[in-house]
């Protein structure tokens, strides 16, 4: 191995300009994937606000089939609280709306805001870093308190420098006091983003409480993930008795999913349990159509390399070198060569990202390659260059000895 490796550093150096191409055409491509896996990385890896959930389940999508009509919305607070919040043995569950967008008026200047209502458990189970403050509580909740979290972003926006605890904002015609501030969220942290939080109590009508469908999202923090097929098994036996109009529907179709699973479902609408295996086949298929194009690029500088050591490889062969020795040989050079095109592709990536972080592509989003998106880069690029050394290699293998000294091919 140790001189496979030696003579592949060697091979590179031979035509520079072969090796540049390459590892060009390696880098670019490693840097669109790895910078795509740190999007995925930052919308679905558990991180804070968010960093329980990777033992949390979600409630979003809920769909009503019959034989001539279909209806598929956000699940209403009435199914979470009568199907969801039962579960046995769960750490915690908790309830919010989806966000809402409205605006705040400091005097003629209108900001506009993004406006999220939850139960008091929503705090328990997010991890929110409170700089003033404190969250509202299930008692404040359940009394209807005018009371809201907001993030430093818009505390700044109406206050100013000046600490806005105690300090009252009028939001749609009604007062709530600040009780805390929290860092601005990501857009990318679905269940954690916000401008502002407010209790569900302090909703003007308490129509919301009998509806089964409609503007909310559950969340359950299992004790371990080893708890996920329990739980699923349960919900899905318990909407058994759930009230559906037969007149209209047959099947009600939901879940309770990962947040990864929760976005298939949506994008499979509702359709299958299976969606999340389908979103990893098309994204799989999607990644490995982009390197098609690299892979045959690579594949046929590879052959014109190989070509060229046509005398070296019949000497291989004359003095014993067996097949899966020589096919073992170039796989690996050619492995060396995707791991320097990852190492370019890795700096090339953090620069990529910086600049995104720098214009603020996502608002309040922080892109990084950390340790999980550098191991699924190499991953890649140790892929990439197995992949498109394969069939050089074979080639190289079944050359004759002969014409292979003359310089010559099989």
């Amino acid at each position: 191995m140790r001189s496979y490796f030696k003579l592949a550093l060697k091979v590179l150096g031979r035509r520079k300009f072969f090796t540049f191409i390459s590892l060009f055409g390696i880098s670019m491509t490693l840097v669109v994937l790895m910078v795509a896996t740190a999007v995925l990385d930052n919308f679905f890896a558990p991180r804070a606000p968010e960093s329980r959930f990777d033992r949390v389940l979600t409630i979003s999508r809920v769909t009503q089939r019959g034989p001539h009509d279909s209806e598929s919305m956000e699940a209403g607070y009435a199914l979470l609280d009568g199907w969801m919040r039962p579960l046995h043995d769960v750490e915690r569950t908790a309830i919010f709306s989806t966000v809402s967008s409205t605006a705040i008026y400091r005097g003629d200047s209108r900001i506009d805001t993004d406006v999220k209502h939850t139960d008091g458990d929503y705090w328990n189970i997010l991890d929110f870093h409170f700089i003033e403050g404190r969250p509202y509580s299930s008692k404040e909740d359940a009394a209807g308190a005018h009371v809201a979290v907001i993030t430093d972003d818009l505390s700044r926006k109406l206050f100013d420098t000046a600490s806005p605890l105690g300090k009252s904002f009028t939001l749609e015609g009604d007062s709530y006091t600040v009780v805390g501030v929290v860092p601005r969220v990501s857009l990318t942290r679905m269940a954690a983003y916000s401008d502002v939080w407010i209790p569900i109590g302090a909703l003007k009508s308490s129509d919301y409480r009998h509806n089964y469908l409609g503007g909310f999202v559950g969340l359950v923090l299992a004790h371990s993930s080893s708890d996920f097929p329990r739980l699923k098994a349960e919900y899905k036996a318990r909407l058994r008795t759930f009230p559906l109009d037969r007149k209209t529907y047959t099947e009600i179709a939901t879940g309770l999913d990962t947040p990864f699973e929760a976005l298939a479902r949506d994008l499979t609408q509702n359709r299958t349990d299976s969606g999340a295996w389908i979103l990893i086949g098309v994204l799989a298929a999607v990644a490995l159509l982009f390197m098609t194009l690299p892979v045959l690029n690579l594949v046929t500088l590879n052959l014109s390399r190989i070509m060229e050591r046509a005398p070296e490889i019949g000497v291989r062969k004359a003095f014993g070198a067996s097949r899966p020795a020589l096919i073992g040989q170039f796989v690996i050079e050619n492995i060396v060569l995707t791991l320097f095109g990852g190492v370019a592709g890795f700096i090339l990536t953090v620069v990529a990202l910086r600049i995104a972080n720098q214009f603020s592509v996502v608002p309040g989003a922080v892109f990084e390659v950390n340790a999980r998106v550098f191991a699924y880069g190499m991953l890649i690029a140790v892929f990439f260059g197995a992949f498109s050394g394969v069939y050089p290699a074979w080639r190289m293998s079944r050359l004759d000895p002969v014409l292979a000294l003359r310089g010559g091919a099989a």
